[in-house]
């Protein structure tokens, strides 16, 4: 059996048939370079995917700006909320938000897992927007924490699911690539929170605009995510595999489905599992990995203080 590319269609094999027929080749016809993803022995393209990573980075985006926004702004708020001085009640305002990202991102997983990676980012929106929105008009301590721990909460449940959806729609040529957009984008976020919190000395409660700054993007990833794609391998999980394949098709055209749902196919029977020892962690390829990741969090730390130095 071999399979046949005509220059006017693009014919589907299912995919399980696929992935257990050796004798099926990769067409060898060429496309015109852009839109097709490329031809003959090419990746797919790296364009398809990109808009759909920008829109997952967003959550990681919100996870720095709300770490960082009240570090300006801490006093202005706790004068005009009357616990200026409160040393106990200026600490909750800082933490209480991580405290709630660790209780989303207990459920994280299962949430994904459960009703998708799409719907799972616009869940995550859904208490960022209202805790922001409570924390920018409450007058009172008790508001301000419990807007503070809803979006923590959001914190907690996005950006793991960020991780996830970038790598189950990004080629593999640039998976590494589009995985540092995470760090990156919660870099900016941070960065961004102390931009914005500037005016706050100078205008009189600048605190609540720096709240309600953060609704905007959690609203935009919301509506934005109705136009990405759902991740090929929770839907290949679910059953639903002419879904799969058409959402493979987006990413990476039409070319390049046949060998993605083999290789998810290899996957999901564990042909192509590797097993890590705990020993493997501090050393070698997965300890160069670990190190990264401590560099970054440090680099997050150092924005942070500076911040607050300022």
């Amino acid at each position: 059996m071999r399979w046949k590319l005509g220059t006017a269609a693009y014919k589907r094999v299912p995919s399980r048939d696929a992935a257990m027929d050796p004798d099926l080749e990769t067409p060898a016809e060429k496309t015109p370079d852009g839109a097709g993803g490329g031809g003959a022995g090419a990746g797919p393209s790296w364009r398809r995917s990109l808009p759909h990573v920008c829109v997952a980075t967003v959550t990681s985006f919100l996870f720095g700006y709300h770490t960082g926004v009240v570090n300006e702004p801490l006093e202005s708020i706790s004068a005009d909320l009357g616990f200026a001085g409160n040393t106990l009640a200026e600490g909750l305002v800082v933490s209480i938000c991580l405290g709630g990202a660790f209780v989303g991102c207990l459920f994280s997983g299962s949430v994904a897992d459960g009703i998708g990676r799409r719907r799972a980012f616009q869940l995550s929106t859904l208490p960022m927007i209202v805790g922001a929105a409570l924390s920018a008009l409450t007058n009172s301590l008790e508001g301000m924490l419990f807007g503070r721990l809803l979006v923590g909460a959001g914190m907690g449940l996005g950006p793991p699911v960020a991780s996830l959806y970038i790598t189950e729609v990004s080629p593999p040529s640039v998976r590494g690539m589009y995985g540092s957009f995470v760090q990156i984008a919660t870099c900016l976020g941070i960065l961004f929170s102390l931009l914005v919190g500037t005016p706050v000395k100078d205008i009189d409660r600048w605190w609540r605009v720096c709240f309600w700054v953060s609704a905007v993007p959690a609203v935009l990833q919301a509506i934005a995510m109705e136009f990405c794609v759902e991740s090929p391998q929770w839907l290949y999980k679910c059953g639903r595999t002419n879904e799969a394949e058409m959402q493979f098709e987006k990413l990476l055209g039409p070319l390049h489905v046949k060998s993605a749902m083999a290789e998810l196919s290899r996957s999901e029977r564990g042909d192509d599992g590797e097993s890590v020892k705990f020993s493997e962690l501090f050393y070698g390829r997965h300890f160069n990995v670990i190190g990264h990741k401590f560099c970054v969090l440090f680099l997050i730390n150092c924005v942070q203080k500076c911040g607050g130095a300022l």
